[in-house]
């Protein structure tokens, strides 16, 4: 099923219920910075979201470097945000709130 683009007040309400996330430079997507105790953490979260993202049939783009994960949340069919994403982010927000974070 194809998503549908958010328009920006709806964009701004569910950004607004993320802690810590922001929106892109070029606006097109949100984006995360998460900061783990160490590298197992971190790949916890990683293999979590992995689960959620599969669910979903939505997929980010992410980068991993010891126990630093970066996030990026958007839906290139739509050409921008979507519900989706903010699922997404939702879940992975669980998925970090299991681990410690330093």
């Amino acid at each position: 099923m194809k998503q549908e683009k958010l328009g920006e007040a709806a964009i701004s309400e569910a950004l607004a219920s993320l802690d810590g996330w922001t929106r892109s430079d070029d606006g097109v997507a949100i984006e995360k910075r998460y900061k783990f105790r160490n590298f197992r953490e971190a790949f916890g979260f990683i293999s979590e979201g992995a689960l959620a993202a599969e669910k979903f049939n939505h997929h980010p783009e992410w980068f991993n470097v010891y126990n630093r994960v970066e996030v990026r949340l958007t839906n290139h069919d739509a050409g921008g945000l979507t519900e989706l994403d903010f699922k997404l982010a939702s879940a992975m927000e669980a998925a970090a709130a299991l681990r410690t974070k330093s």
